[in-house]
């Protein structure tokens, strides 16, 4: 397995010293590097190291002393939280910069505080998205695998995803005490991966995981906190009650979820519509870490029932931008209704259906998109009017 540094990742660096937070295999050594060919790393990977700064954090003041103004990478530091506070009297007082790695902010959180508040900036990095990989992106590679570069660029990508499951739930998950009972865990991650786009149901979830409603609760925050899922909040008609319906549960990397519920073999026509969704999410997501393309992020909930949801809805300001994802190869008009529903909703200037065909076209004021114009549309910042 390789890392490929050829692939321009979308995150740039910023002044001073700040978080780069990601899934592992997402890359963030490598892109570390590459931005700071001449810094020094501090690798957490490594149990020898780990374990002597867990001793001693004071110790990281003596081995950076002679590095002058080389900045100073820390991978890992998950694994050892309390080596934040040394970072954060080492950059008091000083122009020393830190780039500190995490795969997740669960166990940093609380030891991040004082950084946080100090303006050091928090960024995500995010599995690979077709802006970043050019001409090596295809579709249906994406949606069978993900895009983690440790598992895009793996001879074998199915024992790849195979591997990083097992790592997860070994080095992530054994060390919350909230998921000390593996074996529940274990039986609440398929099927969560099988609630992947859909309406989050925590008394199923409990059902079929054989736990309580507080543990899978438990459950969820973990998949937030190791940025390998996300809740996606309702915006009902008119915006004027927010969350009054569950939220959405969006894994972050398509090949994670059929890891998850280990679903081998090429994309199923029942998969595609929420490995669809969830790619288009990512992309968003990963675009608005670089430039900000929305300030809030929803699906859209019509209060009438018999109305049809709408995917995504954008805020940027007071304005709103919907967009619907149908994984189909033909463009049919009964695939508007749920952006033809949302058509009275104030400020919204843009109502755009993604779909698999090759033609782009305009239909009854709503702007129907191939996924490759639409990819062009967001890289090269035109999503918005």
């Amino acid at each position: 397995m390789r890392h490929s540094p050829d692939y321009r990742r979308l995150l740039r660096p910023s002044p001073g010293s700040f978080f780069v937070v990601g899934l592992a295999g997402a890359g963030k050594r490598t892109w570390a590097r590459t931005h700071y060919p001449d810094s020094h790393l501090i690798d957490l990977r490594d149990d020898g190291v780990c374990q002597r700064f867990l001793a001693e954090p004071s110790a990281l003041a003596g081995e950076i002393r002679p590095l002058h103004r080389q900045p100073v990478i820390v991978s890992d530091v998950q694994r050892a939280p309390a080596l934040l506070a040394e970072v954060h009297r080492l950059m008091t007082g000083s122009d020393r910069r830190f780039v500190l790695l995490a795969s997740g902010a669960r166990s940093i959180r609380g030891a991040a505080a004082p950084l946080l508040d100090h303006s050091v900036a928090e960024h995500a990095l995010y599995p690979l998205v077709p802006a970043e990989l050019g001409r090596d992106f295809t579709l249906d590679r994406m949606l069978r695998f993900g895009s983690l570069p440790a598992v895009w660029e793996a001879a074998d990508p199915w024992a790849t995803l195979e591997t990083w499951m097992q790592t997860y739930v070994r080095d992530e998950i054994r060390a919350d005490a909230v998921a000390r009972n593996v074996p529940a865990f274990l039986r609440f991650l398929p099927a969560a991966a099988l609630g992947h786009g859909r309406v989050l149901n925590t008394a199923a979830l409990a059902r079929d995981a054989a736990a309580s409603r507080t543990t899978i609760a438990g459950y969820v925050r973990i998949l937030q906190d190791t940025l390998l899922a996300t809740l996606l909040p309702a915006f009902e008609t008119r915006l004027r009650v927010r969350e009054r319906r569950h939220p959405k549960l969006y894994w972050t990397d398509a090949g994670l979820v059929r890891a998850a519920k280990r679903q081998l073999g090429d994309v199923t026509a029942e998969e595609r519509d929420v490995l669809l969704e969830g790619f288009v999410l990512t992309v968003l997501r990963a675009h608005n870490a670089r430039e900000e393309l929305f300030e809030d992020i929803g699906y859209w909930a019509p209060a009438q029932a018999r109305l049809t949801e709408v995917d995504f809805l954008l805020r940027r300001g007071r304005d709103y931008l919907a967009i619907d994802v149908k994984a189909q190869p033909r463009h049919d008009r009964v695939q508007l209704a749920g952006l033809r529903a949302i058509e009275g909703l104030p400020r919204l200037v843009r109502r755009v259906l993604i779909y698999l065909g090759e033609e782009s076209l305009r239909d009854d004021g709503i702007e129907v998109w191939p996924v490759r114009d639409w990819l062009a549309a967001v890289a090269g910042g035109r999503l918005w009017p």
